[in-house]
């Protein structure tokens, strides 16, 4: 047990496996689900050991037909109820333009917003709106709810659009009320 716990932390700091380079054959489901909470569940479980759900988040992959753990030599389909990823904390340098917004992730990635990792603001449930960051691939993060208020204080109004800036790119949340 202590052998795996640290291979599976050696795994995790790492970064994610090149999952892109591997096209195993595909060899079922296991009951892996991902909560919309960001928690993981092994067949209805929690899985307690932060660095085994850690493990697991560098060798996930989103295919056309789902989400899947994948290595060199096999393909395990999985279910996510929303997004793999939670947003907990947000941070942000700089103003306008020139602002950068870093997101961590439920598993210690970090990504600074921008072309290469946009934000997408989709509806929620009561007409508000859930962002979401990619992280890697089709990996996208939903963010916190204590981050999303950090976020909607940054907005601002571009062409009748309230939006964020990012690494110099502007995400749009959504046309300006007037």
């Amino acid at each position: 047990m202590k052998a795996l716990a640290e291979a599976a932390k050696a795994a995790s700091s790492r970064g994610a496996a090149p999952v892109h380079l591997w096209n195993p054959e595909h060899c079922g489901a296991i009951d892996i689900v991902i909560r919309a909470d960001g928690s993981w569940t092994y067949l209805g479980s929690p899985i307690g050991r932060p660095a085994l759900v850690k493990l697991f988040s560098t060798v996930l992959r989103r295919d056309p037909d789902g989400f899947v753990l994948v290595t060199p030599v096999e393909k395990l389909s999985i279910t996510v109820e929303d997004a793999p990823f939670v947003a907990v904390e947000m941070a942000s340098e700089g103003e306008g333009e020139a602002r950068n917004i870093r997101f961590r992730t439920n598993v210690d990635e970090a990504v600074d917003a921008g072309p290469d990792h946009p934000l997408r603001f989709e509806e929620g449930q009561g007409g508000g709106f859930k962002p979401y960051v990619k992280i890697r691939g089709d990996l996208w993060a939903l963010v916190a709810r204590s981050a999303v208020f950090d976020l909607v204080e940054l907005a601002e109004e571009r062409d009748g659009v309230l939006g964020v800036w990012s690494g110099g790119a502007f995400f749009e949340m959504g046309e300006a009320a007037h």
